[in-house]
């Protein structure tokens, strides 16, 4: 099965995709990797939201900003792909859609990221590479990335 993927404003999400964003962005950065830290922050309305639907199910996630909305250059945000999903390598697909909604709805090409320092292979298999030295975000290990 492949990912439908919706890609919205906030005030275009339903309420129930609104709570699914929510549920899936507090199951895995809040429960799963055990950091406490206020994922509501303000920025949603600012966001586009990209969410990868397998069937009713909200199998992958992530949020768009454009330049200045959280970093100088326009970036990706919040990447996730649901605990009972990862064994299908979602991940490449959204980050695809994500880079390519990025050049769509921005009109950009050059793009930040704060990233888990674990998956900088995964980034830099999408043409990021690693700009600064280890930061720690919540108590998690973080690297900023760029792609030109």
């Amino acid at each position: 099965m492949k990912l439908e993927f919706k890609i919205k404003r906030f005030k275009e999400l339903s309420t129930a995709e609104l709570y699914q964003m929510l549920q899936l962005r507090s199951e895995v950065f809040i429960v799963e990797q055990n950091c406490v830290y206020q994922d509501i922050d303000g920025k949603d309305q600012k966001a586009i939201h990209v969410l990868g639907y397998l069937g009713d199910d909200l199998a992958a996630y992530c949020r768009l900003f454009d330049a200045g909305g959280y970093f100088d250059e326009a970036s990706i945000g919040r990447v996730i792909v649901s605990p009972k999903h990862r064994d299908k390598k979602l991940g490449h697909d959204l980050m695809q859609v994500a880079i390519a909604s990025v050049a769509k709805e921005f009109n950009q090409t050059n793009i930040t990221i704060s990233a888990q320092q674990y998956l900088q292979k995964f980034y830099e298999g999408h043409g990021f590479v690693q700009t600064s030295e280890m930061y720690l975000e919540d108590d998690i290990p973080h690297i900023e990335m760029k792609k030109q």
